[in-house]
């Protein structure tokens, strides 16, 4: 089988991002540029790796594992290009992924920890969602993730072989209202009570959950602001133009202005912390950060 590395690099991006369009974007590619690697490099399989569906791309069993031998490939390509234009890294790179609330809380204390445990290590950080870092774990593009799972914690995906998890630690989901709104002053409030409210909601789509939308509403969310970025979330409901639901880790990182509440008339809502990695021996590397993330939290 003879293929590019080109091609690879392609097989890799689109198992990440789910899509050629999204691929090509990564690559800096026209689409089309995308296609062809793609037809090209499952002639040179004489397999289907590419699975073309609704909601976007996915690969097929075939596809998966290729991507397996195409991680190895890459990497390998890689060193030897440091090695032979002279920048191989001083320090071991850990490349590690966190889902969108988690940074703010898990990475100051982990970071610290290995400055003082491992100063030869180096980690990268990338934020993403759950379904987005479980890609990119999948593709290679990063080493480690922390991710989180709402009941009854299910694997991150169902491709095999399962992904390597471990457990940080469970925390409940709470509602973040302003503190002088309507519900001032109280510990709790009915899930009825929150049909009407304005809520500020997380961009979602397809494959992609709405964040910051209490998961049991019986209704419709009406979402008047939509944002990524958990600050802003944060202080939109501290100047009272809407409320969000937010993991009660976050408690001690409330701005001015913001209350939590928990929700009666619904069945808590648990969600896991997990630290993420692929199947097979951990390096010393990997060990060594998801040792300091377990101790973060």
């Amino acid at each position: 089988m003879d293929v590019s590395s080109t091609g690879l690099r392609v097989l890799q991006q689109v198992a990440e991002s789910g899509s050629f369009t999204a691929a090509a974007t990564r690559l800096g590619y026209t689409q089309s540029a995308v296609s062809r690697q793609a037809a090209s490099l499952e002639r040179e399989a004489g397999a289907t790796l590419f699975e073309r569906r609704s909601d976007g791309v996915r690969l097929t069993p075939a596809g998966l594992t290729l991507l397996r031998h195409a991680r190895t490939i890459l990497d390998t390509l890689t060193k030897a290009e440091r090695d032979l234009t002279g920048t191989a890294p001083r320090t071991e790179v850990v490349r590690l992924g966190v889902f969108l609330s988690a940074g703010s809380v898990v990475l100051p204390v982990m970071l610290g920890r290995l400055a003082a445990s491992d100063p030869h290590l180096t980690v990268t950080t990338v934020e993403g969602t759950t379904p987005g870092l479980t890609r990119a774990l999948r593709a290679g593009s990063i080493d480690l993730a922390v991710l989180t799972s709402r009941p009854p914690h299910r694997p991150p995906d169902d491709e095999s072989p399962r992904l390597h998890t471990e457990t940080v630690e469970d925390t409940e989901l709470v509602v973040a209202v302003p503190a002088a709104g309507v519900f001032a002053g109280r510990p709790s409030v009915h899930v009825d009570e929150l049909v009407d409210a304005p809520w500020i909601a997380a961009p979602s789509s397809r494959s992609e959950p709405l964040l910051g939308v209490w998961p049991g509403l019986p209704g419709r969310p009406r979402v008047v602001h939509s944002t990524r970025d958990w600050l802003t979330k944060l202080q939109l409901v501290a100047g009272g133009f809407g409320v969000t639901t937010v993991p009660a880790r976050l408690a001690p990182l409330l701005p001015p202005g913001v209350s939590l509440l928990h929700v009666d008339g619904a069945s808590p809502e648990i969600r896991r912390v997990l630290v993420a990695r692929l199947p097979g021996h951990a390096t010393p590397a990997v060990t060594a950060v998801t040792r300091a993330i377990m101790a973060a939290v």
